[in-house]
């Protein structure tokens, strides 16, 4: 049985992570298996616990891995754009729109980790919790322009992407997209 390098080790362990982050958003975290997940990353079960102590653990990185993601793109949205108030209003036009209510493995991870970290201190995981928290807080303060209140703006973009991907089935969603999209860009589209 061949060692793996060091390298390829770390190379691994960024797989698995940025999997994770994806897979945990789409299916939930009690939804995803350890042996779904490694299989997904093309490694097996047993080498799990040679990269992560706990599948607890594993939540924690893949959570600051979704939200340092994200981070990346609003940057790249306040580059973009000539005013922050542009970029976020760029920003709500692709958060409130059928693509990222129908991909949540590739969304926000604000809204994706949500329901899963609300039970996080319930059960023991504080770590992830705090992570979580301290990702929402750089998005709050994102959404934060000229002393508006970038709460009340992210709880309603995550609020209304979450009724949105709850009702995706019906003519609902379509109308929560468009309502909030409108109510925070001005655009009815």
């Amino acid at each position: 049985m061949s060692r793996v390098s060091q390298a390829q080790a770390q190379e691994n362990r960024a797989n698995v992570v940025a999997a994770a982050a994806q897979l945990f958003r789409e299916r939930g975290i009690q939804g995803v298996s350890l042996a779904d997940l490694m299989k997904s990353v093309g490694l097996t079960p047993g080498g799990f616990y040679k990269q992560f102590a706990s599948k607890d653990a594993l939540v924690t990185e893949a959570t600051e891995r979704a939200f340092n993601d994200r981070d990346t793109y609003l940057s790249s949205l306040d580059s973009k754009n000539p005013s922050r108030s542009d970029a976020r209003g760029a920003m709500a036009e692709d958060y409130l729109s059928p693509q990222h209510r129908d991909n949540p493995g590739a969304g926000c991870p604000t809204a994706g980790f949500a329901g899963d970290l609300a039970q996080a201190a319930h059960e023991g995981n504080v770590t992830s919790q705090q992570t979580y928290a301290d990702g929402v807080r750089r998005f709050v303060d994102w959404m934060t322009d000229d002393g508006d209140d970038g709460l009340v703006a992210t709880c309603t973009l995550v609020g209304a992407i979450l009724l949105a991907r709850a009702t995706s089935s019906t003519d609902l969603s379509e109308e929560i997209l468009r309502a909030v999209r409108h109510a925070l860009t001005d655009s009815p589209s």
